[in-house]
């Protein structure tokens, strides 16, 4: 079973993320995300940052930096329309700091199960 699941890891590698090529641009796999509501989008979608005690915002920081040298964020110029905003908050888990983002709104507005995959057919050998 192992060897059977690292042949396929390995046989389809380049469907993961890498330094290189970190999750939300792995190249050929862009995701475009569609709403289910036209502009101008509704104020939920356009939400302010949560309040954060000064440890979450050094914490959240440095979140946001390592996700700017992977390209996966990007500053924001204080004069570029935002349509769409999420807050995320740090939480702590054995000394680390892990961000969350608060997708709720977000999801409110998405297509339901745009890319369903059944377990099953991702891994045939599983009941």
């Amino acid at each position: 079973m192992k060897e059977k699941l690292m042949d396929l890891l390995f046989k389809y590698k380049n469907a993961f993320a890498t330094d290189k090529e970190p999750l939300c641009s792995l190249i050929g796999h862009e995701v475009d995300i569609i709403l289910n509501v036209e502009r101008p989008y509704p104020r939920l979608l356009r939400r302010p940052a949560y309040p954060a005690i000064p440890r979450a915002r050094e914490a959240l920081e440095v979140h946001i930096k390592e996700l700017m040298d992977l390209g996966v964020l990007r500053k924001v110029g204080h004069n570029e329309q935002v349509e769409v905003t999420t807050p995320v908050i740090i939480t702590w888990h054995n000394g680390k700091s892990r961000m969350v983002g608060d997708f709720r709104d977000l999801n409110t507005y998405t297509i339901p199960e745009r890319y369903y995959h059944k377990l099953s057919s991702l891994h045939p050998w599983m009941p």
